[in-house]
């Protein structure tokens, strides 16, 4: 079910802030009020995929920072690896560096609630529990307002890397959005001419590009 225009599940989690210390209570609440998230979801810590993307995010934080954007990445590893991954090297594997958040999904809670766990638990033909997929988060990216209301939602495979700049992008559109009340049109960039959700506008801008 789409989580778009509703309330982004709330949780209270471990995790490692500032690449070195671990908290036990990280929640989005804080944020609420005063910054937009982008909250991401990773299958899994010393992997092949997840550092390019996670360092790719940390390339770009200060972007996200100018426009009063908070980065929160979370995978279903524990606190302590996570703490173990942002402690080693990148040449040897590592995330050294990041400086964002990054919250231990350990009982798997915040993917379900989210609806990016990679599979589901059934009951088999004995009445015994069992999971049936991968249980670990697909690449989920959720863009979530001040209000704590998620804007917009991407979700890949696991072998299918995100687009930072993208994820960038969506935030300059929200962020438009909300100061001039204007729509924005496809491949819209920050700066460009937007319109106003008139046939008229959409006529004339259409007209003119």
């Amino acid at each position: 079910m789409s989580l778009i225009n509703k309330p982004a599940p709330t949780f209270s989690a471990p995790a490692v802030i500032n690449g070195e210390e671990i908290v036990e209570n990280f929640s989005l609440e804080q944020y609420k009020g005063k910054k937009h998230v982008v909250f991401f979801f990773y299958p899994k810590d010393f992997t092949f995929v997840c550092p390019t993307e996670i360092l790719a995010f940390q390339e770009k934080l200060a972007e996200f920072e100018k426009r009063n954007v908070a980065v929160v990445g979370c995978s279903t590893d524990t606190e302590e690896t996570h703490l173990a991954w942002l402690l080693t090297p990148k040449a040897e594997g590592g995330i050294e560096s990041v400086t964002f958040p990054m919250v231990a999904d350990v009982d798997k809670t915040i993917a379900t609630n989210y609806d990016v766990l990679g599979g589901e638990y059934y009951y088999d033909e004995d009445g015994k529990l069992a999971f049936e997929g991968a249980p670990i988060a697909l690449r989920g990216t959720f863009l979530i307002d001040k209000e704590g209301i998620i804007k917009h939602a991407v979700l890949n495979d696991f072998p299918l890397g995100r687009n930072i700049d993208e994820a960038l992008r969506m935030v300059e559109v929200l962020q438009h959005h909300e100061k001039h009340g204007e729509v924005c049109p496809a491949n819209w960039t920050e700066g460009e001419d937007a319109m106003n959700a008139t046939r008229e506008s959409v006529k004339s801008y259409l007209s003119s590009h």
